[in-house]
């Protein structure tokens, strides 16, 4: 397991943290590589019941790594295919085949959300079982390459935040359905212990089953096929030239969309600072 994501245990519970807190948990492929690693240990390890991911730092994760320079070198050290074949493989392994992974791990997932959450922290978070906010959690969905989206939060809903890509904060996110508790974010760490533990009481294959009983019912309802599909939808967005304007640089970059959901946070809430 690299440096990018950190893993310990504590009793019966595995503390899963993104650790790249000075690019805000930016999602390279070293860091989704490491995840995953991580997740397997848990997974492996008879001892570990509940798994928790936090992320390092002030945010939990500012999406995807666009740009930082170990990204790009890491591009430049293994790089995929060029051409459309290739970044439909890199898109689909990196974050349609890890989340659907991840959402089937058969032991129960929290996520201990703090700060942005922003296009692929949306994605990991929503593939947890659980999620926990702190007050200051700031959420962004788009039509990202696993579009959860209208199954946490509802057609209309989908519809709407995306067209006015609005943040969603932690209340509104606890309203809508998809966070499952607000805390103080002093208390996030806290809570999330807490309920890991109450969770690790449970049978562990009891467990198990619940979960894979409540995620085969999404499935039949037509979740993975819809998660598939929506991909190739996601792919024709950025043919059509939905991608980072050029000339932006190194841990700066952000996708168009995120820099006017900002601005548009920024005006509503004058006092904060993002």
């Amino acid at each position: 397991m690299g440096q990018d994501v950190a893993y310990e245990t504590v009793g019966r519970v595995a503390n899963v943290t993104l650790n790249r807190p000075q690019y805000r948990n930016a999602q390279s492929r070293r860091l989704l590589e490491d995840l995953d690693a991580a997740f397997t240990r848990a997974v492996d390890d008879p001892e570990v019941r509940v798994i928790v991911l936090r992320g390092a730092g002030e945010h939990f994760s500012s999406g995807h790594d666009l740009g930082t320079a170990e990204e790009l070198a890491d591009r430049d050290e293994r790089p995929y295919v060029e051409g459309m074949y290739g970044d439909q493989r890199r898109s689909w392994e990196l974050n349609v085949a890890n989340t659907l992974r991840w959402r089937d791990l058969p032991k129960p997932t929290i996520a201990a959300v703090q700060g942005f959450c922003i296009y692929g922290g949306w994605m990991i978070a929503s593939a947890m079982d659980l999620v926990v906010a702190a007050d200051d959690a700031r959420f962004l969905p788009a039509h990202f390459q696993y579009f959860s989206v209208p199954w946490d939060l509802g057609p209309r809903q989908t519809k709407e935040l995306l067209w006015k890509a609005e943040f969603v904060t932690a209340e509104v996110a606890h309203e809508l359905g998809f966070v499952s508790h607000v805390v103080p974010g002093d208390e996030l760490d806290g809570f999330s212990n807490d309920l890991a533990n109450q969770i690790a009481r449970q049978d562990p294959f009891v467990a198990a089953m619940i979960k894979r009983s409540v995620n085969e019912m999404q499935d039949h309802m037509g979740f993975r096929s819809a998660i598939t599909a929506a991909h190739a939808t996601y792919l024709s967005i950025q043919a059509a030239g939905k991608v980072v304007p050029p000339g932006q640089e190194g841990n700066i970059r952000r996708l168009p969309a995120v820099d006017r959901s900002l601005r548009d946070d920024r005006e509503d809430n004058p006092g904060e600072q993002q």
